[in-house]
């Protein structure tokens, strides 16, 4: 079979190449940004390894050959999932390679806001020693986290949101906490009851089925004086509501590690709030979790190409492609 990387941004190849010569295969690495490009480049492509390159209907009818598509990660959103089940082209991810920087990631946004460390460390170098601007600072154990999504990630931040004393709230219309996997101390709510009832709000879900769910409604749902993190996707946050959020003083503080626009310019409007913690879309990255998911995105593409199950299928095409 004929496996392509359609584009990829990392420093080497080195773990792809390994996996790859293990199995007596070759992947050829593209920098295809276009769906011309990818058409034009593709044509005979069994198997895509992709990073950002858009991979959508027109492109994969135009792949004749095409069966198979792993992502570098865990977001498929620059594929149309959709087309590629009606056309029979299996799609698959790595969503596990990065859950627990993720997690920890947001983990630290959140102790990060609490505590109001930015604020203090800007004023404590600028030469005001004073803990007293930083009124009211509350603790962890008296307050409440709300975690929308319940996945891999979600149930990692919640499990360590938990092992510091907070109470933990969960939203997910897919997912039920239950005592057989140890998640059964989430309490489960609707997404209201979770908005107004949580002075952290941690978004772990994936941006298809929720783009603009925190809008300017759901914000004003939320308490007074509440945080929010997303480590997700950007779309998922209307950021225009966060900055009336901001600007009004109805939150006290935010941690964005996406944003609708990538890379986010320096005059981005949300930039100029002290409470705001901006981040490069940098959550899911250690050098362990890196290695790892180069790893695993060749090892999927080899198991497709010898006929053996993949382990991250992300969708289920009853009539795959010849």
């Amino acid at each position: 079979m004929n496996i392509y990387i359609t584009d990829c941004d990392h420093e080497n190849l080195k773990q792809e190449e390994s996996v790859f010569a293990a199995a007596g295969m070759h992947a050829a690495l593209l920098q295809c940004k276009t769906e011309d490009e990818l058409i034009g480049q593709c044509a005979q492509a069994d198997i895509l390894l992709n990073q950002y390159a858009p991979i959508t209907r027109r492109v994969m009818e135009n792949l004749p050959r095409l069966k198979f598509i792993v992502r570098y990660g865990v977001g498929t959103d620059n594929i149309d999932v959709a087309a590629a089940e009606q056309l029979g082209i299996q799609v698959g991810n790595v969503p596990d390679y990065g859950m627990n920087e993720v997690a920890d990631h947001a983990i630290t946004c959140m102790l990060a806001l609490i505590r109001k460390l930015p604020q203090m460390n800007d004023q404590t170098k600028g030469g005001k020693w004073d803990y007293t601007t930083a009124i009211p600072v509350h603790r962890l154990g008296e307050m409440t986290v709300g975690v929308i999504g319940l996945g891999r990630i979600g149930r990692n931040f919640a499990r360590k949101a938990s092992a510091m004393g907070m109470h933990v709230l969960g939203y997910d219309p897919y997912y039920t906490p239950n005592a057989k996997d140890g998640t059964d101390f989430i309490i489960p709510v609707s997404e209201e009851q979770l908005l107004r009832g949580s002075d952290v709000v941690s978004i772990h879900c994936p941006l298809n089925n929720s783009r603009g769910m925190l809008e300017r409604t759901a914000m004003e749902m939320m308490k007074s004086g509440a945080y929010l993190i997303n480590v997700a996707r950007g779309g998922i946050v209307d950021e225009e509501a966060l900055d009336w959020a901001l600007t009004s003083g109805h939150l006290a503080g935010a941690a964005l590690d996406c944003m609708a626009k990538e890379p986010a310019p320096a005059e981005y409007p949300l930039f100029h709030h002290k409470n705001l913690i901006a981040t490069p879309h940098m959550a899911w990255y250690s050098e362990e979790a890196a290695q790892e998911l180069k790893r695993k995105i060749a090892e999927e593409a080899v198991r497709f190409a010898r006929r053996e199950k993949i382990h991250y299928p992300v969708n289920h095409p009853e009539k795959p492609r010849a």
